[in-house]
């Protein structure tokens, strides 16, 4: 089985292509097409690709995307936010969801035994 982060590994996105080169070639113009100038400017994207990149884990878009951004002339800092954006919102996932923890222990609560002190 193919390693999932040995750099090769990326290699085989060719068979996707030969497998379903229509879906392929729409997937790949619908990207290009994204990520030109509109209300956004294409720094303002990339740099907003970086920061999803980072939170949804991919190796390849936070590689891509950092790159594109600097050639869209995004600065070394500009790109530090971008990550650390994603990292408030990896944690502040994890902070909203543990309104779900805390919702469970008061659902099985416990008598809580007095503290010896």
């Amino acid at each position: 089985m193919a390693e999932l982060f040995a750099r090769d590994t990326i290699k085989s996105l060719r068979k996707l292509r030969q497998l379903k080169p229509d879906l392929f070639k729409g997937f790949m113009d619908f990207d290009q097409m994204v990520f030109k100038d509109g209300a956004l400017p294409a720094k303002t994207k990339e740099l907003m690709a970086v920061t999803a990149a980072h939170v949804t884990q991919c190796m390849w878009c936070i590689e891509d995307h950092t790159k594109r951004a600097k050639k869209q002339g995004a600065s070394d800092e500009e790109i530090a936010e971008a990550a650390f954006v994603a990292m408030a919102l990896r944690a502040g996932g994890a902070f909203a969801h543990s309104c779900i923890a805390m919702a469970v222990t008061e659902e099985h609560k416990t008598p809580v035994e007095p503290q010896k002190g």
